[in-house]
């Protein structure tokens, strides 16, 4: 495996002058491959558990990766024009800012806040010179070449991130939001230039490297950890990259992470952004046929001149109306990731509206809620996940875009952290209901193949039935709980148990709902 890794890498730099990975790196590298071949665990494992299950999460933004708008104490020696993390690293006291900043954004009662409140996974953006702790030949060549001493202290909390949310059984997603050069053209890409991300083939070759030392560190320290950490999610390749013309060379750039990403952990779920062409990223997931990859689709109705001119009102009810673009879009592009073993999730979606759209609204408040309502309702229906932006705000009173103070406010529906709990119940009264309608859906499913003769095991679409049910989870573990059943059971009509399964899934989902 090390020599694999070390003969890749050795084709970039070839290729484009990158620095080599250090013996010790290697190592690095080399052990984190060996530990994930040796993780063995009938399935489903806790490290299952976290990966596979809805993401009911919040985006932690703001903490690595700064947003003015978000904080704005970190900015207050930043050079000009002091929007970017580079500005904030080029100014006096950029160190001690810095890590006062890291240690005191996110606490211990924050985690505990969240738990409280039903979320189980966050997503933290961070940036490729946040883990030059772990190697500083990340920085070699880039803009951050000679801040490695401002940013070095993020690695080690980075890591103590995974320890903390296991406490609090959150799981961590890790959203690599500015790459050299920068994928996208906003400033919480690292810097305020112009990005240069597709122009130069070296930083994509760059970024590829970087990947694989923040993945081959944390599947590391996972896994030595006493106890091991299940609770890391994925990894996201990049945050909103916008390829342009390049969009070719950026899915075979894609290809090749995937390959060499998945040398390292076989089993790690990879997340990759839609770029806003949800439809031809579906398309290019499943002609991939790598398993496991979740596609990040970005969800904001405040910022275009129709999301302007558009009461909050019509905005809701377009997300429920199952005949709107929006919705159609969402089964479309889940059901064919499904079929692929990947998943469509929502990375990035919040409460906020434009004030055009909330123009004459009476109750300001209620129409925010009924809006957020309308968007969980299409998320529940049809992705692995959601990701609030953002956790928290430094000044108080924006209800859109601060979960916290959304939920505060009612504007964040209060009762969804009951639903959450009722879907960990497993009752009695449950098993009965579970029963019936898994008699009812087999005498059908059992009736219409009667019309057409032949060997059939109905037994198994039970089974599936059953499964789906107890799950209520959607996406790659239905092809996880197939194989499984395969084999157990053998392979002969496994798709009556994956027919079966899809309707248990339904079923489950939908009795949750009724009780919630």
């Amino acid at each position: 495996m090390s020599k694999f890794l070390d003969k890749a890498k050795q084709r970039f730099k070839q290729a484009f002058d990158l620095p080599r990975r250090s013996s010790d790196a290697n190592d690095v590298v080399a052990a984190a491959s060996q530990m994930s071949a040796d993780t063995p665990g009938a399935f489903p494992n806790e490290h299952d558990l976290y990966r596979y299950r809805k993401q009911h999460g919040v985006n932690l933004g703001s903490w690595f990766v700064l947003e003015r708008w978000i904080a704005d104490s970190p900015f207050r020696n930043a050079v000009t024009p002091a929007q970017s993390d580079l500005d904030v690293a080029k100014g006096p006291d950029a160190q001690e800012i810095l890590e006062h900043h890291w240690d005191s954004w996110i606490t211990d009662a924050d985690w505990r806040w969240l738990a409280e409140r039903g979320i189980n996974t966050v997503r933290i953006p961070i940036g490729y010179y946040h883990i030059c702790g772990a190697d500083p030949s990340v920085l070699a060549g880039t803009d951050f070449v000679d801040l490695d001493h401002v940013f070095a202290g993020a690695w080690t909390r980075i890591g103590n991130i995974l320890a903390t949310a296991y406490q609090y059984g959150i799981g961590v997603l890790f959203d690599l939001h500015a790459a050299p050069g920068k994928q996208n053209a906003d400033a919480h890409s690292g810097t305020c230039s112009e990005p240069t991300f597709f122009k130069k083939h070296e930083n994509m070759a760059r970024t590829i490297y970087i990947l694989t030392t923040l993945v081959a560190h944390l599947t590391s320290f996972a896994r030595s950890h006493d106890p091991p950490l299940p609770n890391l999610v994925g990894i996201e390749l990049l945050n909103e990259p916008q390829p342009g013309s390049e969009n070719e060379t950026f899915k075979t750039w894609y290809r090749e992470a995937f390959s060499v990403i998945r040398a390292i952990d076989p089993n790690l779920p990879l997340y990759i952004s839609d770029s806003w062409q949800t439809d031809d990223y579906a398309g290019f997931i499943k002609a991939s046929g790598t398993p496991f990859i979740a596609l990040d689709h970005h969800l904001y109705r405040c910022f275009t001149e129709d999301d302007i001119a558009t009461p909050a009102a019509e905005h809701a009810r377009r997300l429920r109306n199952g005949d709107d673009n929006t919705p159609q879009m969402f089964a479309r592009v889940a059901g064919q990731l499904e079929g692929a073993g990947g998943a469509l999730v929502v990375g990035e979606w919040s409460a906020a509206l434009n004030p055009g759209s909330l123009h004459g609204a009476s109750d300001e408040r209620q129409e925010k809620r009924h809006f957020v309502e309308a968007q969980l309702q299409l998320y529940e229906q049809h992705c692995a996940g959601w990701f609030f932006w953002t956790y928290k705000k430094e000044h108080p009173g924006d209800t859109g875009w601060s979960f916290r103070e959304a939920v505060d406010a009612g504007v964040f529906p209060s009762e969804f952290r009951r639903r959450v709990a009722r879907s960990s119940l497993h009752d009695e009264e449950s098993d009965v209901r579970r029963d019936l309608e898994r008699e009812k859906a087999l005498n059908e499913h059992s009736g219409y193949w009667a019309q057409y003769p032949g060997d059939y095991e109905h037994w198994r679409f039970a089974d599936g039935f059953t499964k789906g049910w107890d799950d209520a989870y959607a996406g790659p573990w239905t092809k996880r709980r197939t194989h499984e059943h395969t084999v157990e059971k053998g392979h002969t009509s496994v798709w009556e148990f994956e027919h079966g399964f899809a309707q248990g899934l339904r079923a489950g989902t939908a009795d949750l709902s009724a009780m919630a």
